[in-house]
């Protein structure tokens, strides 16, 4: 086992940011929710633990707290263990030692100027003055006893702090987001220099180490996965067959709302370039069927979802019947941000959108269920694809929904929207890959927007559908910003999309950000 980081989740929006720092570090971490009792986290042995901000005041009713027997805890070694509280995560340490937090007069929000007054190795190689990003409405106002500052800023005259007895730091801003300078330093400062990492975590050796977990869980059982042609799902597939060979079996259904040619491309990459055995359903009447008339983007979910557990159970009887025998073990492409944002320190959190990998399975699984990108961020999949030398226009693909397409058609879907949508996606695509823009951006794709609007073609009156064009920069998905693409190309697009396909005659662009908005509309 590698040394783990375990980051402790007061609610932050960031915490995710702080995992994805720790691991660019080369050390591996775990998220789990502030109220773990502390025998729990024993259990894990940490090498080191970091506490999440949070939105919480300290001194709310029902703020989430830390158990000051956290603080106590200890390496195998008899060393205490080293702790690092960030905004929220220094109040709660100094909330429970005797140190004293309140109201700040004035919010800060923004970059401040950081200074240091006390040289330890958290600030390491930060040069003076560098910026921090604060977002706090609370401050400290009084120490704990044996604790000392160690930085501050012009508004923040605690703004970094660290016990003198133990190895434990706090700070008021957010070293883990962007606009941070030396916010990842600071991080790598706290988990190799403070917590004595060796920092051997990597891709490379997740590849290997995975492979002989699933091999010696498998053993000479059979496999199942869902393949979807997307980039978790397809990198598990490949990483799969190199561990277990002809023990794996993919099933790819086609619910009728894939892309444009991805039917086609997906048999022929892994049926015929990799040879996997692959069991393709062409269900996709059923689903559209079922999906007739069909408005709120909740029940097209629950549709899609029951469906294609009804067809790939029979897919899956079909491959008892050709096997002779069944298989013991279901694997799926679920990522950590899927696994975290279905849990929350209050429980499960509020839904947004129902995700298909978690949650979706029944409640009574006659399957082993394998997750081997558990753990993993998207990019990290990504990396690994590209060591298993997966194609890159797999890898390098933009995250698709499990709903495809069905939630891309605001309102009831058919199939003669299905095939004007396809066609504008198309379009947007291979000119974003023409123009070298693909790879700038998180995620791209056209909306069908239930609007006809009049317009001119020639010398004739038109009434047709709206597109609108989606993409957005993002590092993880969980917060998005637009892109800004040339006018030109956006021109271009809108241009061939209304003048080739017949039943568009205007196309809009989206320049929502997440938050408020979603990266999908439905």
């Amino acid at each position: 086992m590698h040394e783990r980081l375990v980051i402790l989740d007061f609610g932050s929006q960031f915490t995710q940011l702080i995992a994805r720092r720790v691991r660019e570090a080369g050390v591996y971490s775990e998220i789990y929710p502030c109220t773990i009792s502390v025998d729990e986290v024993a259990e894990l042995n940490p090498v080191g633990i970091i506490l999440s901000g949070g939105p919480s005041s300290v001194y709310d009713e029902g703020a989430p707290q830390l158990d000051p027997a956290m603080l106590d805890l200890t390496l195998e070694n008899g060393d205490p263990v080293p702790i690092f509280g960030v905004c929220y995560g220094l109040q709660a340490m100094a909330h429970v030692q005797g140190g004293e937090v309140q109201a700040a007069d004035k919010r800060e929000f923004g970059r401040a100027a950081i200074r240091t007054d006390t040289q330890t190795d958290l600030f390491k190689g930060i040069p003076e003055g560098s910026q921090v990003w604060m977002s706090h409405g609370d401050k400290m106002t009084r120490l704990p006893d044996d604790y000392e500052i160690i930085a501050h800023t012009d508004n923040a005259p605690i703004a970094a702090v660290r016990s003198t007895k133990l190895p434990h730091f706090g700070v008021q801003f957010h070293p883990e987001v962007h606009h941070t300078e030396y916010g990842r330093q600071i991080i790598e400062n706290f988990a190799l220099r403070i917590c004595g990492c060796k920092g051997d975590w990597s891709a490379a050796s997740f590849i290997e180490e995975k492979k002989d977990e699933i091999r010696e869980q498998v053993g000479d059982e059979h496999v199942i996965l869902g393949l979807s042609g997307g980039v978790d799902s397809s990198v598990a597939a490949v990483l799969l067959h190199e561990a277990i060979g002809d023990q794996l079996t993919c099933i790819f259904v086609n619910n009728g709302l894939l892309r444009k040619g991805e039917w086609e491309q997906v048999q022929k990459t892994f049926s015929d370039h990799y040879q996997i055995r692959l069991k393709a359903i062409d269900a996709s009447d059923l689903f559209l069927d079922r999906l007739e008339d069909v408005i709120d983007p909740e029940r097209k979910r629950v549709i899609i979802g029951n469906t294609f557990v009804e067809v790939f159970d029979q897919g899956k009887m079909d491959i008892i019947e050709e096997l002779g025998t069944k298989p013991k073990f279901l694997a799926q492409g679920t990522l950590y941000p899927d696994v975290i944002e279905s849990v929350s320190f209050k429980g499960p959190s509020a839904t947004i959108k129902t995700h298909h990998n978690v949650g979706g399975l029944p409640e009574e699984m006659e399957f082993e269920v394998i997750e081997p990108f558990r753990e993993l961020f998207k990019d990290e999949v990504r990396a690994i694809g590209r060591l298993l030398g997966v194609p890159e226009e797999i890898v390098g693909r933009h995250p698709f929904p499990g709903p495809g397409l069905g939630i891309r058609v605001i309102g009831a879907v058919t199939r003669p929207d299905l095939a004007l949508l396809r066609d504008a996606d198309d379009i947007f695509i291979t000119e974003m890959k023409k123009w070298g823009l693909y790879d700038e951006v998180w995620q791209a794709f056209a909306v069908l927007l239930p609007v006809q609007t009049v317009g001119v073609m020639g010398d004739e009156r038109t009434y047709e559908n709206v597109c609108a064009l989606r993409a957005v920069t993002s590092v993880d998905g969980m917060t998005a910003d637009w892109s800004r693409f040339p006018p030109d190309f956006l021109a271009h697009v809108s241009n061939r999309i209304v003048n080739e396909i017949r039943g568009i005659n205007r196309t809009v662009y989206d320049i929502s950000s997440k938050p408020p908005a979603t990266i999908e509309w439905e």
